[in-house]
């Protein structure tokens, strides 16, 4: 999904294990974006990974980002994750 967000909140970047990664870390970070069109519009935390997580993003700016939605079950619950696979300031 491809649209346009306001930034409501970013985490610091942290870096965490990955077998992919050279080196054995990824940098990640999360972030919550709203829709536009007032307070009450849908909200989503995302995460974001590499080195678009050493992006910083400030409360307000407006962003474009395609969102990945994925779902997986560990001990009989599922949980839903949310990566940004990309995202631009406006």
């Amino acid at each position: 999904m491809k649209k346009f967000f306001r930034i409501v909140a970013q985490s610091e970047t942290f870096q965490v294990p990955s077998q992919k990664a050279e080196g054995g870390q990824i940098s990640k970070c999360n972030i919550v974006l709203q829709e536009l069109g007032g307070k009450y519009e849908n909200s989503y935390v995302a995460t974001i990974l590499g080195e678009q997580a050493k992006t910083r993003f400030t409360q307000g700016d407006l962003v474009v980002a395609a969102l990945r939605f994925s779902t997986r079950e560990y001990n009989g619950q599922v949980y839903q994750d949310i990566v940004v696979n990309e995202i631009v300031k406006l």
